[in-house]
């Protein structure tokens, strides 16, 4: 695994992002504005001018990416922020990777934790019912209240962005060992 000062700092941050947001629901602006600031510090030190270029291209990427998310989901703002911060340590193609592996890993925990409140064979049914009256009304129809409550449940990206990045950073070392090509 790429173990640089950036790898190291982007790491460090993600934990603590990890900690509070399975603490208190919450990614603190302490964590994430900081740590934008030290992906582009840090960039700019090890390969200077076109570092600073890597950096601002990865957070403006993922940034807009995500204030999409934001403007058409219901993604959190410390989604957003927490995103825009991994771009800007990892520039835009390993930054829109990780984000890529964090929607993933994000969507099995979220399918995970429904299917262990409430199992796999409610979820089943209660989808096919619910496909069952689209299909009759021959167009979609919105979910109740009752329909929609399970799936109202908070989804915690910070853990899923941790693994993420662990995965993207563990691509040359899988590679130097022949194991990723």
């Amino acid at each position: 695994m790429d173990l640089s000062p950036r790898a190291v700092c982007l790491l460090g941050l993600l934990l603590v992002a990890t900690y509070t947001d399975l603490k208190d629901q919450k990614i603190y602006n302490e964590t994430t504005y900081p740590g934008m600031l030290l992906g582009l510090i840090l960039s700019a030190a090890f390969a200077g001018w076109q570092g600073v270029q890597y950096s601002l291209a990865g957070f403006l990427v993922c940034g807009v990416v995500m204030v999409v998310c934001f403007l058409l989901f219901d993604v959190g703002g410390g989604d957003v922020k927490l995103i825009a911060m991994m771009g800007s340590f990892l520039g835009v193609q390993d930054g829109i990777e990780a984000m890529l592996w964090t929607f993933i890993l994000g969507s099995i925990m979220g399918i995970s934790i429904l299917i262990w409140k409430f199992g796999i064979a409610h979820l089943m049914k209660k989808t096919i019912e619910h496909l069952l009256l689209v299909f009759r009304a021959k167009g979609w129809i919105k979910p109740t209240e009752e329909e929609r409550e399970p799936l109202q449940r908070w989804l915690f990206l910070a853990p899923a962005a941790l693994v993420a990045v662990m995965i993207v950073l563990s691509k040359s070392w899988l590679a130097e060992r022949g194991i990723l090509y």
